[in-house]
């Protein structure tokens, strides 16, 4: 059964994706463009937003550099797209943080950057757009987390709990929100080819490119699904084991995830 309401055609849809320059953020902005949405870019790096912006009708796509750190510039960034548009469809928070981390070479600074961009920037989106929403009494809100907010996994001592948080949060947000008419959407994908994940040394399971990953998400948000994770084959694997006892868990952790 799906939890939200469905999506009929984007065609004309205003989205505002936050980390469209690079990887999941990027591919979805292009597969919302090919669409027929109208998409508001926006990232520290504008020069790759204009690259995307130059493939589509200039009318269809808003380059706005911001950073999701600073509430004056997400708040600038929103004035205009309202100021250009009028009102917004919904809101894509891609932007995130990954350092691979472990308990012998765990650093403070780091994950103090890991928790401020995945935790506190999609947090402050959201507040910055859910006035109107709430108001419009539709739209919606969609947050790209992980699969590793599902449980402890090795080397995301600081990565793995700014994804649970989320998890968390958007659970949080569907309850108070699925009643106003505003869609929910729970992103959490497994590993994906990007200029983050390039960082680890370790073989990756049921590794998707980064088209692919959009594609999974552009689908779920059709369907009107709330808890759109992929790829299945290691999503549910993972989903399975948190059900399972600690002492199972993690010998299961150790056989199948060689790090």
């Amino acid at each position: 059964m799906s939890l939200n309401q469905k999506i009929n055609s984007f065609l004309g849809k205003k989205v505002w994706v936050i980390g469209a320059s690079s990887g999941i953020g990027q591919a979805t902005a292009h597969a919302l463009l090919k669409l027929g949405a109208k998409v508001a870019l926006s990232s520290r790096r504008t020069s790759s937003l204009e690259e995307i912006k130059a493939g589509y009708p200039k009318q269809n796509s808003l380059v706005i550099g911001c950073d999701v750190l600073d509430e004056a510039s997400l708040k600038n960034a929103y004035k205009t797209i309202k100021d250009s548009w009028g009102e917004l469809d919904l809101l894509l928070y891609v932007a995130g943080v990954y350092e691979p981390l472990r308990a012998d070479e765990f650093s403070l600074e780091k994950a103090k950057t890991i928790i401020a961009t995945n935790v506190i920037g999609p947090m402050s989106a959201c507040s910055v757009v859910l006035p109107d929403l709430i108001r419009q009494r539709n739209g919606g809100i969609g947050i790209v987390g992980s699969v590793a907010g599902y449980s402890g996994l090795p080397k995301a001592l600081a990565y793995g709990p700014s994804k649970a948080a989320m998890i968390n949060f958007c659970e949080n947000l569907y309850y108070d929100l699925a009643p106003l008419g505003i869609n929910v959407y729970m992103i959490n994908p497994g590993f994906v080819a990007t200029e983050a994940t390039a960082k680890n040394d370790f073989h990756m399971p049921a590794l998707i490119t980064s088209d692919v990953a959009a594609k999974h998400i552009i689908d779920g948000m059709i369907a009107g699904d709330f808890d759109i994770h992929f790829p299945k084959q290691f999503s549910l694997f993972l989903k399975f084991l948190r059900i399972l006892p600690y002492s199972i868990y993690f010998f299961l952790l150790k056989k199948f995830v060689k790090i």
